[in-house]
């Protein structure tokens, strides 16, 4: 009990509290997207799979091209400017896109120009975002520091694609793309003062832009267990992203009954997320990608190959839960090792380059979703692409680095000591 009160007193440390309270207040807004945008496309006039692969990869695009300039930017100017300046082109997406569903505009030019706003929006904040948590959480303290974040986005997620789906199923997308909308916009607005505890992201020297990512790409291939990781999840993601955003709305809207049965699957998913948090609060594993990558190997498959053959929806939700569990363990572990492996000045770069090379082949699942469930049916394309997650994840752990790493005993080195700073700064959160 003790420990877990200790674990629980970091929200009491400053500004952690309200990091956590901007994280999970994003993330609730967020959650309304993916139910909201997905039937919300697929019920316009001429709405189908394949406008919905496109819409979508018009979101992921950008967010892949944009992300190393996204990392140089967040190593270069402040953190808390960047995340906000993301925020805001997110609220602006969401906003035009909800106007236009609403309107019944199927026009494929006009929803591709405002999700990418959302994509160039993401690729700014996620690397900044992933600088700022060592500014503001105790060196020795990340994994608890990271796993308490990620319980609040959890908990959000289940709250929002819970009521998203309610939202969507009632008085449609758009209405669930607004309240997506407002909560980004609130997240900007909200700009709290705070003193930033720990200088890790200052640099004597600031080279130009291309220079910074020359630097960070040397960081970045100099670290067998980084590359390896990165280059499956690529892989993972493209057929993630296939059988989750695209083949499974569409299977549940001929099959299962619709937004609704399909917010509960995604709801479950969040439900193992709050687990995984507890879990990875307390777990330290030796090696601490070795087993949470046999986790994700085991339990990411599981609802889509159920999807490919037709399972009941109850069969699917209780299997997305441990699907939800192994993601949040494993993400935990991943952020906790880049932050602890890394040198903190290069930290937004290296993660931009993480998830640039994490999201880079996720469009291509998106545009080949549309087709595959036309040619050969959802259903069998989505069972391909659970089969595909598994052997993945698999090959991944031939990397002798990838099975042997393990943290620094030591958090910060010499040249990483974290020195208070004493001039305030405002600080708005995201995920």
């Amino acid at each position: 009990m003790n420990s877990w009160r200790k674990d629980l007193s970091l929200l009491r440390e400053p500004g952690v509290g309200l990091l956590f309270a901007g994280r999970t207040l994003n993330t609730l807004g967020m959650s309304f997207a993916p139910v909201a945008l997905s039937f919300g496309i697929l019920g316009l006039p001429g709405g189908s799979a394949s406008l919905l692969s496109i819409v979508l990869a018009a979101e992921s695009i950008p967010l892949v091209l944009f992300l190393l300039v996204g990392g140089a930017l967040a190593d270069r100017l402040p953190r808390q400017r960047v995340i906000m300046a993301s925020q805001v082109l997110a609220s602006v997406s969401y906003t035009a896109l909800a106007s236009l569903i609403a309107l019944g505009v199927a026009n494929v030019y006009a929803l591709c120009a405002a999700a990418v706003l959302s994509g160039v929006g993401a690729a700014m904040g996620f690397p900044a975002f992933t600088g700022l948590i060592p500014q503001i959480v105790a060196p020795d303290r990340l994994q608890t520091g990271n796993a308490l974040l990620s319980f609040g986005a959890a908990v959000a997620r289940i709250a929002g694609v819970v009521a998203g789906g309610v939202v969507t199923a009632v008085i449609g997308g758009a209405g669930g793309l607004g309240v997506s909308a407002l909560m980004y916009a609130l997240t900007a607005a909200t700009a709290v003062r705070l003193h930033p505890r720990y200088n890790t992201g200052a640099r004597d020297v600031v080279p130009g832009l291309v220079s910074d990512m020359k630097e960070g790409w040397r960081e970045f291939v100099n670290r067998e267990w980084l590359w390896v990781v990165v280059a499956a999840w690529s892989l993972l993601n493209m057929c993630f992203n296939a059988a989750h955003a695209v083949l499974g709305p569409v299977i549940a809207k001929e099959r299962l009954g619709g937004a609704e049965p399909w917010s509960w699957v995604l709801a479950a998913e969040s439900v193992g997320e709050v687990i995984a948090v507890f879990v990875a609060m307390r777990w330290r594993p030796r090696h601490p990608l070795l087993k949470p990558l046999i986790i994700t190997m085991i339990a990411m498959p599981a609802p889509f190959t159920m999807l490919g053959l037709s399972a009941p929806l109850w069969a699917i939700i209780v299997a997305s839960a441990p699907m939800g569990l192994a993601f949040m363990v494993f993400d935990v572990m991943w952020t906790t090792t880049m932050q602890r492996e890394v040198p903190p000045e290069a930290l937004s770069r290296v993660s931009s380059f993480d998830a640039m090379g994490s999201f880079m082949l996720g469009p291509v699942g998106l545009l080949i979703a549309g087709p595959l469930a036309a040619h050969v049916g959802a259903a069998p394309a989505t069972f391909g692409c659970g089969v595909l997650m598994f052997l993945i994840a698999g090959v991944a752990l031939f990397s002798r680095d990838v099975r042997t790493l393990e943290w620094s005993e030591a958090t910060s080195g010499p040249d990483r000591t974290p020195e208070l700073v004493s001039t305030p700064v405002e600080v708005t959160v995201s995920a």
